[in-house]
């Protein structure tokens, strides 16, 4: 079939969405289809672009190309999938959040305008998907509480999946992410504060708060105990995780969230909040890794606890691991439920 995934560019900025987007393509293409990636620029502000974009993708007519008949169209986030054809299959990966679960408290008239279009035309334009899917329980959960429609969860694996390994522990717990406050960094380097033994962190990204968290780091006098490592490789991250004691990965409602994954393919327990979204569906608590409240006391216990009883977790590590093989979490089983 020739199948085309209409998609946004954030010039400059590339991450779990551009890896989702160029792995179904992948994944399509091994299953014998022709596929292509249509691109527009995207940028958030101002309210006025984000509205024009909006009209724009809806005019889109992906039936037919040049002549060509398009027996598919898979979308997977906002604008794009407003496109127009006739078997467009959702796989959501998320809409415009800061009009939704991010919507500021203290919004403009502005703010509520543009909210009363994405959310109108979301719940009109998705509503006619042949079939909806999302990327994960958090997502649908998004979709019925906010549009009052169905989807089924699809889990993808991150990429490189099979590059990740296990080695001998070290004393740190390892936080690969973009610098932002959504990720909440600044809770690990907070509980850093709390703890009493010789562990260390390693936060590794780049982003909009690495000032912000240098100067938290300095300012409680953590040099010792937190680093912040930057822009790494693929191969220096499989690294870092490898040697890991455990991983922090306590975002706000994320999405889905690789790094979950990425831990318990490299056999290590995951520390996340109540609050965090995807990875609570991945992380079970004590048995996989520890759900907690975001008080960075109550991590600074569990980041002791896996310094003090390192055989227990190592063993809530490979549970991790049985854990996600135990999902059959596959390109093959996405592309199957897709298309069908």
């Amino acid at each position: 079939m020739r199948i085309l995934i209409p998609s946004i560019q954030v010039p400059f900025i590339s991450g779990g969405s551009t890896l989702m987007t160029v792995g179904l393509k992948d994944a399509l293409v091994r299953a014998g289809h022709q596929v292509e990636i249509v691109t527009i620029p995207f940028k958030f502000s101002p309210h006025s672009y984000v509205s024009d974009l909006i009209d724009i993708w809806k005019k889109q007519d992906f039936n037919n190309f040049n002549g060509y008949k398009i027996d598919r169209v898979i979308v997977l986030q906002f604008p794009a999938f407003y496109v127009k054809h006739d078997n467009k299959i959702l796989w959501l990966m998320h809409q415009h959040r800061s009009m939704y679960e991010l919507f500021p408290k203290k919004a403009t008239k502005d703010d509520e305008i543009l909210r009363e279009k994405v959310t109108l035309n979301d719940t009109q334009e998705l509503r006619k998907c042949s079939k909806r899917f999302s990327m994960c329980e958090n997502v649908s959960n998004r979709l019925q509480k906010y549009n009052s429609l169905s989807s089924i969860p699809v889990y993808h694996p991150p990429a490189y999946e099979e590059s990740f390994y296990c080695e001998e522990s070290y004393d740190y717990i390892f936080y690969p992410s973009r610098l932002e406050e959504l990720k909440r960094q600044d809770l690990l380097i907070e509980a850093m504060k709390y703890t009493k033994t010789e562990v260390c962190v390693i936060i590794a990204g780049d982003g909009g708060q690495k000032q912000n968290y240098q100067n938290l780091i300095i300012s409680n006098k953590l040099e010792k105990k937190v680093k912040l490592v930057g822009f790494i490789s693929q191969k220096e991250k499989e690294t870092y995780y490898a040697r890991s004691l455990g991983v922090f990965f306590a975002p706000f409602d994320e999405d889905y969230g690789y790094i979950t994954l990425e831990a318990m393919l490299s056999s290590k327990p995951v520390i996340t909040c109540i609050d965090s979204g995807g990875p609570l569906e991945f992380v079970e608590n004590e048995k996989t890794g520890f759900v907690v409240d975001p008080d960075p006391k109550e991590i600074a216990k569990k980041i002791d606890w896996l310094y003090l009883h390192k055989k227990e977790a190592k063993k809530l590590g490979e549970n991790g691991l049985k854990s996600y093989k135990n999902k059959n979490i596959s390109w093959d089983t996405v592309v199957k439920k897709l298309l069908g």
